[in-house]
C-alpha cells in the first residue's frame, strides 16, 4: 500500500510540473492577450521566441504613401488584431524617414518603426538612431543574401527586409527577335536598328549616373570599397583594372550606338523613346514598369547582357526595409512589429499590393511570384546584383564618380586618368569628413 501511495503521489507531482511547464511554454498562451498585457505570443505558422510585450503599448508607423501605404495599413490592422497593441500608421517617405529620425527621434516624436534605403543603414546605426534587429538568427534564414548584406552595418543585422529592387535590360517584343547574351550581341541589333536622324536608338542608359555605370565595374571584377564594400580606406577598386575596362565598354558604347551627349540621355526622354517604340533595349528598374504598361508597350525584361570577361554586370540593388526606432518607449513590441512586417504572409501581400519584389526565400518559387513577368526578370539580375554600400563615406562617391563618367562619355577623357582624379577627389571628401 505504502509502495502505491507514493507512486500517486509522484505521478500527481510529475502531472503538476508538466501542466505548469505546458502553460508557461513560450508561443503557446493560455489565453489570447488583450491590449496592453505583456504575453508571449507565436504568430501563426512562424515559430521561434517572441518578446515580452510591453503593457500599454501603442506604435506609430511610417511609410509611403499610395500602395505602399494601403499594405503598410493592412499590416498594423491584421498586427493589432493578433496582438491588442493598437498601431498608427503616418505617411512620411521612406527617403525622408532618414533624416526626420535625426530630429525627431531623440525629442521623442518619432515612429516606433518606419521604411528606410538600406544605404542609410550605416549613418543610422553610427548616429544610434536604430535598434539591432532583435531577431537576426531568424531573419538571416529566412531573406536572401543581398537583403541582409544590405541591412547590416559593422557585422550587426539592423533591417527587417520588405523588398528588393534593382535594374536590369528592359526590351521591346515586338522589335526583338532574340534577346542578346552578350554586349557584343546587343551592340550588333543596336546598330541595325539606330536611326538618330529619326530619334530612333538600339540602346540607352543614364551614362552619367553612378547608379548605373557600377554594374560594369563590379562586372569586371572592381567595387566601391575594399573588404565587401565595408572599408573607406580602400578605393582601389574605383580606379583599378576592372573600373577602367568599364569605362572602356562605356566609350565604345558612346563611338558605336549612342553617339548623344551624357545630359542629353534623360530618364524621360528614355521613357518617352520606349514607349513611342523608337528603342530597342533601356537599361531601367522596375518602376519604369507601371508605365510602360500603361503605354501598351508590349516588353519584357532580361538579365543585363555578359561582358567579354563571360560575367553578367552588377548592378546596384535597393533594399526597402523596416528599421526601430532606437528612441522607441516600445521596443519589444516594435521589434515584433517589423518581423511580423517583413514574414512571409505579409511579404506575399505587399506583392500582391505592391509588385515589389519579395527578399524572402521561401516567396522565390511561390507560383504567383515567379509567374509575374516583371518581378521574375528583375529578380534573374538581382541574382548578381550588389547592395549598394551603406557606410556613411558613401556620400562622397556619387558625385565624383558621375562626373568622371561624364568626361570620359563627352570628351573621350583617359579613363584612367579621370578615375584616379575621382578616386583623389572622394579620399579628400572623406579625409574632410571624418
Amino acid at each position: 500500500m505504502k509502495l502505491n501511495k507514493w507512486v500517486s503521489i509522484l505521478l500527481v507531482t510529475a502531472l503538476v510540473l508538466l501542466v505548469s511547464a505546458c502553460a508557461g511554454k513560450t508561443g503557446e498562451p493560455s489565453a489570447t492577450p488583450s491590449a496592453g498585457e505583456t504575453q508571449n505570443t507565436t504568430p501563426a505558422g512562424e515559430g521561434g521566441e517572441e518578446p515580452q510585450i510591453e503593457e500599454g503599448a501603442t506604435l506609430v508607423i511610417w511609410d509611403n504613401g499610395d500602395a505602399e501605404g494601403e499594405w503598410a495599413q493592412y499590416v498594423a490592422e491584421e498586427f493589432t488584431k493578433r496582438y491588442g497593441v493598437p498601431v498608427k500608421y503616418e505617411q512620411v517617405n521612406h527617403t525622408d524617414a532618414p533624416g526626420k529620425l535625426q530630429t525627431d527621434g531623440p525629442a521623442g516624436l518619432g515612429a516606433d518603426v518606419f521604411n528606410a534605403p538600406h544605404d542609410h543603414t550605416g549613418n543610422m546605426a553610427a548616429a544610434g538612431l536604430i535598434l539591432e534587429n532583435f531577431y537576426a538568427d531568424e531573419i538571416k534564414q529566412e531573406h536572401i543574401e543581398a537583403a541582409l548584406d544590405g541591412t547590416t552595418y559593422d557585422g550587426k543585422l539592423y533591417g527587417y527586409p520588405l523588398a528588393i529592387e534593382t535594374y536590369a535590360l528592359f526590351y521591346n517584343k515586338d522589335l526583338v527577335s532574340k534577346v542578346p547574351e552578350t554586349w557584343d550581341e546587343l551592340i550588333e541589333q543596336a546598330k541595325a536598328f539606330n536611326d538618330p536622324a529619326n530619334q530612333k536608338y538600339g540602346f540607352m542608359m543614364e551614362v552619367a549616373n553612378f547608379y548605373y555605370n557600377y554594374a560594369f565595374i563590379g562586372g569586371y571584377g572592381g567595387s566601391v570599397f575594399g573588404n565587401g564594400n565595408s572599408d573607406p580606406s580602400d578605393l582601389s577598386g574605383l580606379n583599378g583594372e576592372g573600373a577602367v575596362k568599364a569605362a572602356q565598354l562605356m566609350q565604345r558604347l558612346h563611338r558605336e550606338i549612342l553617339p548623344l551627349k551624357a545630359e542629353d540621355i534623360t530618364y524621360d526622354v528614355k521613357n518617352s523613346l520606349f514607349q513611342e517604340g523608337k528603342l530597342l533595349f533601356d537599361m531601367n528598374g522596375p518602376w519604369a514598369a507601371a508605365g510602360y504598361r500603361d503605354a501598351g508597350v508590349n516588353f519584357g525584361i532580361a538579365p543585363l547582357p555578359k561582358l567579354d570577361n563571360g560575367q553578367h554586370p552588377t548592378s546596384f540593388s535597393g533594399i526597402k526595409s523596416y528599421y526601430v526606432n532606437a528612441y522607441t518607449k516600445y521596443p519589444e513590441a516594435a521589434s515584433l512589429f517589423a518581423k511580423f512586417a517583413s514574414s512571409k504572409e505579409m511579404q506575399l501581400k505587399r506583392f500582391e499590393m505592391t509588385r515589389q519584389v519579395p527578399t524572402r526565400l521561401d516567396l522565390a518559387e511561390d507560383s504567383a511570384v515567379k509567374d509575374d513577368p516583371v518581378v521574375s526578370g528583375i529578380m534573374a539580375q538581382a541574382q548578381h546584383a550588389t547592395p549598394m554600400p551603406n557606410i556613411p563615406q558613401m556620400q562622397y562617391v556619387w558625385g565624383p564618380m558621375a562626373s568622371a563618367f561624364n568626361l570620359i562619355w563627352n570628351n573621350g577623357e583617359d579613363p584612367q586618368k579621370a578615375l584616379d582624379a575621382a578616386v583623389q577627389q572622394i579620399k579628400d571628401a572623406i579625409q574632410l569628413g571624418q
